[in-house]
């Protein structure tokens, strides 16, 4: 997903129908300044958001996720590109959660390995099992 690319469909959309952020983020019930930020590309808004979005600012959920107008004959091959974009978003998004709590949890047993005379074995069966819980 090119999140700028997206915010600035979103930003065109907005004023092409006479909209200010605060009042688009009014009709969402959110706050003016998550507005600005999806316009600048800095962060997505929530997919709870997009179905509303679209209907204000009449375009299609598919339009603001590609960031642009959609042609009829484009429609299913862009349907395709989004679905795939968004399970990869979702999927980087699990993986960094994962990385850093793995990290986390390492430097919490290498801690306590320093001030308990515990065998690096069994540090790394427990980094092990962590990793086989969080996986599953």
């Amino acid at each position: 997903m090119n999140q700028e690319k997206i915010g600035k469909f979103i930003a065109l959309t907005r004023k092409s129908v006479n909209l200010t952020q605060e009042e688009l983020a009014e009709k969402l019930g959110i706050s003016k300044n998550a507005v600005s930020k999806w316009e600048r590309g800095l962060c997505l808004m929530d997919m709870s958001l997009l179905k509303p979005l679209s209907e204000i600012l009449g375009v299609s959920v598919n339009e603001i996720l590609a960031g642009e107008k959609i042609n009829e004959k484009d429609i299913e091959k862009k349907s395709e590109e989004n679905i795939i974009k968004l399970t990869e978003l979702v999927n980087l998004k699990s993986m960094k959660y994962g990385i850093i709590g793995m990290a986390l949890f390492s430097i919490i047993l290498m801690l306590i390995s320093l001030f308990k005379d515990t065998s690096m074995a069994s540090i790394v069966s427990l980094l092990c099992a962590y990793n086989s819980v969080t996986f599953i």
